[in-house]
């Protein structure tokens, strides 16, 4: 799977993040590749509100905020030395049954890592332990997306789909990632599109 080999550096990289600031509320727990730091003058962006998960993104390696479109932030980092480039957001609702069920927050990612001939890759950290075997789901307007889950992270289950899923983004208004956690609570995250695909641009303008 594509997620096993980043695993440990995630994982490792979530509890930092938590330490961090009040950002670190916000970050995410992990995703399959990340961006690289760039030094930079007073034109570089701010960090912006999800500096922690884009810590834990860039596997190690500060990032660099490209730019801030709507809800998302496009990144680049240099993780042992592999130039990566991602986009993330946060969702703007969630929803549990049974209600108010706790969590750590969730995250999308979409990375690109030109070394590994990855591009546009989707990857989701829910927030806590999918139910084993379980799969999740991913909803843009009338379109619905297997998921493959793994400990906390979802990724498309038919990897043929997912330029037509980063096509759905594209065009779309949000995308709601279904999932069942281990102990049986269901769970609903709505993510909004808004800025999605100049964020997308960006990104791939720097790791062409």
């Amino acid at each position: 799977m594509r997620s096993l080999r980043l695993w440990g550096v995630v994982v490792a990289l979530i509890g930092a993040a938590l330490i961090v600031a009040p950002a670190a509320a916000q970050a995410p727990t992990s995703a399959p590749a990340r961006p690289k730091p760039k030094p930079s003058t007073a034109d570089r962006p701010e960090p912006g509100p999800n500096a922690a998960a884009a810590m834990a993104a860039a596997g190690g390696a500060k990032p660099t905020l490209l730019g801030q479109y709507g809800d998302w932030g496009a990144y680049t980092a240099v993780p042992s030395g592999k130039k990566v480039c991602f986009v993330l957001a946060k969702p703007e609702a969630s929803e549990t049954v049974p209600p108010n069920r706790p969590r750590n927050p969730s995250f999308m990612f979409i990375s690109t890592r030109p070394a590994d001939k990855v591009t546009n890759e989707i990857s989701i950290i829910i927030g806590y332990p999918f139910r084993s075997g379980s799969e999740a789901s991913a909803e843009i307007g009338s379109t619905s997306f297997v998921l493959y889950t793994q400990q906390d992270g979802a990724w498309i289950k038919n990897s043929t789909e997912e330029a037509h899923m980063v096509d759905a983004m594209r065009q779309g208004q949000t995308a709601v990632v279904k999932g069942t956690s281990q102990k049986g609570t269901q769970s609903s995250d709505t993510f909004s599109l808004k800025g999605l695909a100049q964020a997308l641009d960006r990104a791939s303008a720097e790791c062409k």
